[in-house]
């Protein structure tokens, strides 16, 4: 019987069984992982050297928010809201530091108390941006995001408004906004809910505390 020389590699029926499945996978597996290496490679050279796509496009806007909720900076991904949701987020500060004001003036205890201690989170946010964040931590909009965000697969085009459908197949619609940048409408509807109720509380509180006031 001859042996292999060296350098050669034994045939299956040598090692006792196929082994062309087994280089196979491991080529596969090799090829995969290479392949993710220079993914991540990339991707981290394009994030070091900032060249994303512009804000003025959707998938540019889309890619900060990326970035934004992948590196747990939520605050950072509110200039990327469209237009409605931003407004509310302002809205939402602005009602309740008007009525936590009128009850910290007029109402007594332990009304007063209770009210300041429910108003506060919102009533105290130095902007709509920190009204933004508090919001998606409470109601885990964080974590949807973080599940569901990946590559753009596709976009389609509808005059004013654009819908980027992700590799995940996950479907976000961004609006044109004043300035040109594009902003996310997902959660647009929750922002301007809250803000109508803010309104509606401040309004009552707003009669009450005159009431409080005349009693005086």
């Amino acid at each position: 019987m001859t042996s292999p020389a060296d350098g050669d590699e034994p045939s299956s029926s040598a090692l006792g069984a196929p082994d062309a499945p087994r280089r196979s996978s491991r080529r596969a597996w090799i090829a995969g992982g290479a392949a993710a290496a220079l993914g991540l490679t990339g991707w981290l050279g394009w994030r070091r050297i900032s060249r994303f796509p512009p804000d003025t496009t959707p998938e540019g806007c889309y890619l900060r928010i990326v970035v934004a909720i992948s590196e747990g900076r939520v605050r950072d991904a509110f200039p990327y809201l469209d237009e409605p949701a931003r407004h509310a987020a302002y809205s939402i500060r602005d009602y309740r530091k008007r009525a936590s004001d009128l009850v910290a003036a007029h109402y007594p205890e332990p009304e007063r108390t209770r009210l300041l201690d429910a108003y506060r989170i919102f009533a105290d946010a130095p902007d709509g941006a920190d009204v933004w964040t508090e919001m998606a931590r409470q109601r885990g909009w964080v974590a949807r995001l973080r599940r569901d965000l990946s590559g753009i697969a596709k976009q389609d085009e509808s005059g004013e408004r654009v819908t980027i459908e992700t590799a995940r197949g996950t479907r976000y619609t961004f609006r044109r906004r004043d300035n040109g940048i594009w902003g996310l409408s997902l959660f647009t509807a929750d922002l301007v809910a809250e803000s109508e109720r803010a309104a509606r509380d401040a309004e009552v509180v707003d009669q009450a505390a005159a009431d409080y006031a005349r009693g005086k």
